[in-house]
């Protein structure tokens, strides 16, 4: 075998079962975007390494994948990887797009007479619980002085949120992009409050501890072309709705108007972005939404092991 030769390939010349990277994504985002492009495919293949997709509907759920061994890697928002850890999760941060504020939103119907966060005391608001709007939902009743115990949380799927919306069963619902995008462009819903202001709103790319420890060099790759798609992406909002639109089945209008609130530029976890999530963590738990407190930074790999090239 020729020397140099990386692992999966010789595994690949041996006839052995190829090496993949199971990856978990949703319908938003620059994972969507790679998947449509088939750059990353083509990368790991001169490795000798296989590429696996499944689509998740929200953060929690996709997480609860990765910590069952069903998907490799993935990417979610603030919240999911908090509840996970909590549960146990052995997963492991291994980067992160920038703050996207005005991705996710408190709607209400086009004919709702809520005009203020504090007109959600005693409403029904939808919304996947454990997804990143969770925390949006916390502090925008923070900012309006309404305690958390005093609306009704109905904990739903965007899709049956959605449904729950559009039949007037819940008065508000708190959702991301693009089906914020949706809501408001086939629905009419009005934004009573993004989360500018409120959240950050970071996309994270999450792997399994195990995974990542053994093909730290997969991972790179991952994130390689991660960064340049985004890199793509940002210059190629056109081209980048017309990928989605496809790739989601989402009108090309939607897909636009999310992809215009995203924000492109994969970044290697910062100490101030895990500062921030562990100001998410300590809220959740001081209102007992997970079952202990967590250290963020436990589910962090030592800086030598994952050193990505994302600018």
């Amino acid at each position: 075998m020729a020397a140099g030769m990386p692992a999966a390939a010789q595994a690949q010349a041996k006839g052995e079962v190829q090496v993949q990277v199971r990856i978990g994504y949703q319908k938003y985002g620059t994972l969507t975007l790679l998947k449509g492009r088939g750059t990353l495919e083509k990368r790991l293949a001169e490795q000798g390494v296989g590429v696996k997709w499944t689509e998740f509907p929200a953060g929690p759920v996709l997480l609860e994948g990765l910590n069952v061994g069903s998907i490799d890697f993935g990417t979610v928002g603030e919240a999911p990887p908090i509840f996970a850890q909590a549960a146990g999760a052995n997963l492991v941060y291994v980067g992160n797009e920038p703050a996207s504020p005005a991705s996710e939103a408190i709607v209400v119907p086009k004919g709702s007479g809520l005009r203020t966060l504090a007109d959600l005391k005693g409403k029904k608001i939808a919304l996947n619980k454990g997804s990143n709007v969770h925390y949006l939902l916390l502090k925008a009743l923070e900012k309006a002085g309404v305690a958390y115990a005093d609306i009704q949380p109905v904990f739903l799927p965007p899709a049956d949120a959605r449904a729950a919306f559009e039949r007037g069963s819940v008065d508000a619902w708190a959702i991301w992009d693009p089906f914020l995008a949706a809501a408001e462009k086939q629905l009419g819903a009005r934004v009573l409050a993004d989360g500018k202001g409120l959240v950050a709103n970071y996309q994270f790319y999450l792997a399994s501890r195990t995974y990542a420890e053994k093909n730290p060099e997969i991972l790179r790759i991952v994130l390689d072309e991660v960064a340049k798609v985004d890199d793509w992406g940002r210059n190629n909002p056109d081209e980048v709705a017309t990928i989605l639109s496809a790739q989601t089945g989402l009108g090309k209008d939607v897909v636009a108007l999310a992809a215009s609130r995203y924000a492109y530029g994969v970044k290697p976890v910062s100490v101030d972005v895990i500062a921030s999530q562990q100001r998410v963590a300590d809220a959740f738990s001081s209102l007992k939404l997970i079952p202990k407190p967590i250290v963020v930074k436990d589910a962090l790999l030592p800086a030598r092991q994952l050193a990505t090239s994302a600018k």
